[in-house]
């Protein structure tokens, strides 16, 4: 399948609806970030630049002075380690208030830090893409997050892919090669198992595979 026929698909989604907010989730490397930004710039091409935006949940990983304060540094990027009521809180009002002008935070990978409103949802936005780990953890603060969203879409691939990818992503944001490595497989690893397990709670599968993306459901 291509990215057309996914982005046909989001489109399709909105219908007569003033906006809806599509979720990808995905284990750490899946390919989340990647199908957003093909599948916004797929549809800008078709509907305009100002009919869809993206808007990440990395904004919301607590900031590193916050970590410090519960100790919880050495699992950044686990699901406690995100302000997940926040951002419940916003995809809430992208739903609900179509008419402003919505602001985000978004996440510097150099600096891994959020940055507060470096992102912005206009009124001309009719479909907004989200994307993170846990938007379908059976946990109450992430299910409130869940239910503001039309659908939720699982990115799958091939693990040692996957991995590989990750690590090289760590190295090139400053961490040695070994060091990304562990970092990998005692921290996102983990994370990854938690996913996973969520996997089947999707409403479509899409598989980042070697010949491109296939919706297997």
């Amino acid at each position: 399948m291509s990215i057309g026929q996914l982005a046909d698909a989001a489109v399709t989604l909105v219908g007569d609806r003033r906006r809806v907010v599509l979720g990808i989730a995905g284990a750490p490397g899946a390919g989340k970030s990647t199908l957003a930004d093909a599948l916004v710039g797929a549809v800008a091409a078709r509907k305009g630049a100002g009919w869809v935006a993206h808007v990440p949940m990395d904004g919301f990983h607590l900031a590193d002075v916050q970590l410090d304060r519960l100790g919880s540094r050495s699992r950044k990027g686990a699901p406690d380690t995100f302000d997940a009521d926040g951002y419940a809180h916003l995809l809430r009002r992208i739903v609900d208030e179509p008419d402003s002008w919505v602001y985000a935070p978004g996440f510097d990978r150099t600096l891994e830090q959020p940055l507060a409103a470096a992102v912005v949802v206009p009124p001309s936005a009719r479909l907004v893409v989200t994307e993170g780990n846990y938007l379908l953890l059976p946990e109450a603060r992430w299910e409130r997050a869940r239910e503001q969203l039309a659908e939720v879409w699982f990115v799958s691939g091939d693990d040692d892919v996957r991995r590989s990818r990750l690590v090289e992503r760590h190295v090139t944001f400053g961490k040695e090669q070994a060091l990304a490595a562990a970092w990998v497989d005692q921290s996102d690893e983990a994370n990854a198992v938690l996913v996973a397990a969520a996997a089947d709670r999707a409403d479509r599968i899409v598989v980042n595979g070697p010949d491109g993306w296939v919706l297997e459901r």
